[in-house]
């Protein structure tokens, strides 16, 4: 009995601390959707350049608060992919509190937050510029295409009202990302916040139109009526979607979470250490798959044995590189292109594991 107790106050705790972060998200994109137009999608479009400098340096603040709002605006389409991978990076989850515990040097821990921070911000801009240099390139498109990332319907407008669903390629479908904020309502099309409902109580039209062009260079428009820029917008509408989003997705963490922490206490993080112990290739690559536990302990677990000196430099940063906690579990509870997480997950592994290699070949 007492185990179940504190598997279900491990995982309310957990869920708890991110719902402040996921409700402030929602206020923040159910407000964009409702005063979208040309200037909010500019503003929107301009911020996504500069998208992984902020990340990498949220990513840094304790906990992963950020990343799971990271996840839910990616899942809007309001940042770019390259943001996101920034923002999950930089992420230092329970890093810095146990660091502080331990009462390590300063300069060691400005010097491990420094280095996920540069990390985060050149990956985050190499994926954005290989993703607009992929768009751009009809060739890449035809590879794509004849593969499993190749043409689909694309499971992010499989809710919609409009009739267009031959989506396209998934280069197609991360470079919607960090373009305008038209894309937000599609949540609420998935979700069934009651936003809808508003919508029909207030007259508003709703509008798509996809022309995806792949002859030569690739044009890629979007034109998504929303006509949301409601002078005088319903307070009360945006809070309650909201709210409706926070509650389904926290329920859907408490669920994940529970599932999670009952495994650990189960098997014990031992078996995760004793998965690490070994040599550093091998501590690398096993570190890394520890980070993508969609959970706190993977990050506790690595950030310990670097303290007790049982892993190196290169094998910690790896894991705590990708170690995002709850993000993961936001991004697929939010993001809905079940081929597009895949792709994700394993592009952050090897990120995480590329770094840590590089790092430990020049004898960090």
């Amino acid at each position: 009995m007492d185990l179940l107790i504190d598997i279900l106050l491990d995982a309310g705790k957990d869920t708890l601390s991110l719902a402040p972060f996921l409700l402030v998200t929602y206020l923040a994109l159910e407000t964009l959707e409702h005063v979208a137009g040309d200037r909010v999608n500019g503003a929107i479009k301009r911020a996504g350049a500069a998208g992984p400098v902020v990340g990498s340096l949220l990513g840094i603040v304790p906990q992963c608060g950020f990343s799971a709002m990271a996840a839910t605006l990616y899942a809007g389409r309001v940042v770019t992919l390259g943001t996101l991978v920034a923002v999950f990076l930089s992420t230092s989850d329970e890093m810095l509190p146990l660091l502080l515990a331990e009462q390590v040097p300063v300069q060691t821990m400005a010097m491990l937050l420094a280095s996920k921070a540069l990390i985060a911000l050149v990956t985050g801009f190499i994926v954005d510029a290989a993703i607009r240099g992929l768009l751009r390139n009809a060739r890449a498109h035809a590879a794509i295409r004849r593969t499993v990332l190749g043409t689909a319907a694309n499971p992010a407008h499989v809710n919609c009202a409009h009739d267009d669903h031959s989506g396209g390629d998934i280069i197609d479908e991360v470079a919607e990302a960090g373009v305008s904020a038209d894309h937000i309502h599609e949540l609420c099309e998935r979700d069934h916040c009651g936003c809808d409902e508003d919508e029909d109580e207030h007259d508003h039209g709703h509008g798509h139109g996809h022309d995806h062009g792949h002859e030569g260079d690739h044009e890629h428009h979007h034109g998504h009526g929303h006509p949301h820029s409601h002078e005088g917008a319903p307070v009360l509408s945006i809070i309650r979607s909201a709210i409706s989003h926070t509650v389904q997705v926290s329920v859907f963490i408490f669920l994940v979470t529970l599932v999670l922490v009952a495994v650990l206490e189960t098997f014990g993080e031992s078996a995760i250490e004793q998965f690490l112990r070994g040599n550093e290739t091998l501590a690398v690559l096993g570190s890394a798959l520890v980070g993508l536990i969609p959970n706190c302990s993977a990050s506790v677990v690595i950030t310990q044995l670097y303290l007790e000196g049982a892993l190196q430099l290169a094998p910690m940063l790896a894991g705590t590189l990708i170690s995002a906690g709850v993000g993961y579990l936001v991004l697929f509870r939010t993001n809905r292109s079940a081929r597009e997480n895949a792709v994700f997950l394993i592009m952050m592994y090897v990120i995480g594991a590329g770094w840590g290699l590089i790092l430990s070949a020049v004898g960090l």
